[in-house]
């Protein structure tokens, strides 16, 4: 079984509720249609009530036991105006500035999720990444203990012989263009919890670099190795019990033929990495895409990490399938890891 199926059984008996901001889109109407059906709990579609029925009839697509709200007809509205105008950040609006605001929408959505009325925020589906990004940073904001706000991807693969049964969580991918090494730090860490949390299966986690512990005086290298560091004491002081080896190439990080004949093959990572984190952006990005592309694998996310609240911010390329798996995703992380992998779940 691959991971989205075996989530989407966990979720099956700790349904939770997913809003997303883009209703109107016919692969968000068909990855609701499956919450539903599948038993994964409810689907929050945010948008023009009318519009959104007679989409799901050309569909035909059912919409029993999907919500759909409106904004601006809903009871909530002054409330959320309220909300939005209590953050520091836009005290300043007026009455009117700080309603259309929460007209949006995305911020709609998101305060609904910070009122705890959604467990869950899908977005992106029909938006720039900025659109839905800004939004959940200044309404949500980050966890107490996390600095750096940054993505996931997973990749899901046939081949079950490869990072968790098949699954690569690959960070950042999405966020940040040019993290520093404590940031490089941030974003290991975020990522080891976050797949140690859905699999229960320990991280192992590559710095990856162009160099297996090469030369220090190149900076690109030298920020993968101080990076390693961080996040080794970061995790030690979160008490996540997780292996980090940095910095790596990927070949040794993925087999271990490869790190033995490069000297680290004593490493628990080399040959057995699970967790991939890439020095910056570009690398990130292009490696995700391009394993997507040619080895036509599931991938899934961007996965917000760090954030107080579970969200994803998919690609406007996304299917129906990949919002799926992405709402399987966040959804679980909504859920206690001790109900998560409770015997009882299991039986």
């Amino acid at each position: 079984m691959n991971l989205i199926e075996t989530l989407i059984g966990k979720l099956q008996n700790h349904p939770k509720r997913f809003v997303f901001t883009d209703g109107y889109d016919a692969r968000v109407l068909q990855a609701a249609r499956q919450i539903v059906t599948r038993k994964m709990g409810v689907p929050v579609l945010i948008g023009d009530r009318t519009s959104i029925k007679d989409k799901a009839v050309k569909l035909d697509i059912a919409t029993k036991g999907i919500r759909i709200i409106e904004p601006e007809r809903s009871n909530d509205l002054e409330q959320f105006t309220g909300d939005l105008k209590s953050i520091v950040r836009f005290a300043s609006l007026t009455d009117k500035e700080a309603r259309n605001r929460a007209l949006d929408p995305i911020v709609f959505a998101t305060l609904m999720l910070k009122r705890n009325q959604a467990d869950a925020i899908i977005s992106g589906a029909t938006a720039k990444a900025s659109s839905g990004l800004r939004p959940l940073f200044q309404i949500i904001g980050t966890q107490q203990r996390v600095k750096t706000a940054s993505s996931l991807l997973i990749i899901d693969m046939e081949a079950k012989n490869v990072g968790i049964d098949g699954a690569i969580f690959m960070g950042d991918c999405g966020v940040i263009p040019e993290p520093d090494a404590q940031q490089l730090a941030d974003i290991a860490v975020n990522t080891a919890a976050l797949a140690y949390h859905i699999t229960n299966s320990r991280p192992k986690v590559a710095m990856l670099s162009f160099s297996t512990h090469g030369n220090s005086k190149h900076a690109s290298i030298s920020k993968v190795q101080a990076a390693t560091k961080l996040a080794r004491e970061k995790a030690e002081r979160w008490d996540l019990e997780t292996d980090i080896e940095g910095d790596i190439q990927i070949d040794a990080a993925l087999d271990r033929t490869t790190a033995i004949l490069k000297g680290i093959g004593d490493s628990p990572v080399a040959g057995d990495a699970n967790v991939l984190i890439f020095p910056d952006l570009n690398s990130g990005n292009i490696a995700s895409k391009l394993i997507h592309i040619l080895s036509g694998a599931n991938k899934y996310g961007q996965i917000i990490m760090g954030l107080n609240k579970p969200a994803a911010e998919i690609s406007r390329g996304a299917t129906a399938h990949d919002i799926l798996g992405a709402s399987a995703i966040v959804g679980c992380q909504a859920i206690d890891h001790q109900l998560l992998f409770a015997r009882a779940d299991e039986d």
